[in-house]
């Protein structure tokens, strides 16, 4: 079993965002059509587990992951 990589910090400006918004913001995923179809394809998780919801609110801490990469939405 592999371990999961460090959790990098992604600084929004606010306090919240929604996941589809940061996929992007954070530089994991480059278009809106990009972050789509990894939503519905169930390649993203936040907090651990998968979330098939493109409009889900964050909240500051939360972490998303993708591909191995994890990033905490931050203030």
């Amino acid at each position: 079993m592999t371990k999961p990589g460090p959790i990098d910090d992604v600084s929004i400006g606010g306090d919240a965002i929604r996941l589809g918004q940061f996929l992007k913001f954070a530089g994991l995923l480059d278009s809106g059509g990009d972050v789509k179809e990894a939503i519905i394809d169930g390649f993203v998780t936040v907090n651990g587990e998968v979330d098939r919801r493109r409009g889900r609110q964050l909240e500051l801490g939360d972490v998303v992951g993708f591909e191995g990469h994890r990033v905490r939405v931050c203030p």
